[in-house]
């Protein structure tokens, strides 16, 4: 949800990334396991924005993504990102978080909407649906931290 809160904030406020970031956890407390995984969500979710972008944009047809609602919006770059860049999360975790995000925070027709768009983005997966790569969490987030 925090990962979700930010994204929907910087299609409002481009300011500086890093400093937009920092800002954020400032005002957000919460415990580090929760804000490394967020902040993995938000960085790797604004690294791969074009490819993301052009995804959803294939995905939605007859859709704009920059007329898509921006909850919608980035409720499904981040499942996008999951589902094509985290191979530790299984892909239907990441479609029905965002299914469920969406149907909260923005409408029950949103939660239709991100459902069948992301529905479509699983056939272009190589991997399982339902499982996950296991993942050693210590190599895991020492490798993200040495990634920045």
């Amino acid at each position: 949800m925090l990962a979700t809160q930010f994204l929907f904030q910087r299609d409002f406020n481009q300011n500086e990334f890093e400093s937009a970031l920092q800002r954020f956890w400032q005002e957000n407390d919460t415990t580090d396991n929760i804000r490394r995984f967020a902040d993995q969500l938000i960085r790797g979710v604004e690294e791969h924005r074009s490819e993301i972008d052009s995804r959803l944009q294939g995905y939605a047809q007859n859709w704009q993504v920059s007329r898509m609602g921006a909850v919608d919006r980035n409720v499904m770059r981040i499942a996008l990102y999951e589902m094509f860049h985290c191979l530790d999360i299984p892909p239907v975790v990441s479609i029905n978080e965002a299914v469920d995000i969406a149907k909260e925070f923005s409408s029950i027709q949103s939660g239709h909407f991100v459902n069948g768009i992301l529905d479509r983005a699983k056939s272009d997966l190589d991997r399982p649906l339902r499982t996950a790569k296991p993942v050693n969490l210590n190599e895991h987030w020492e490798s993200k931290s040495n990634d920045d």
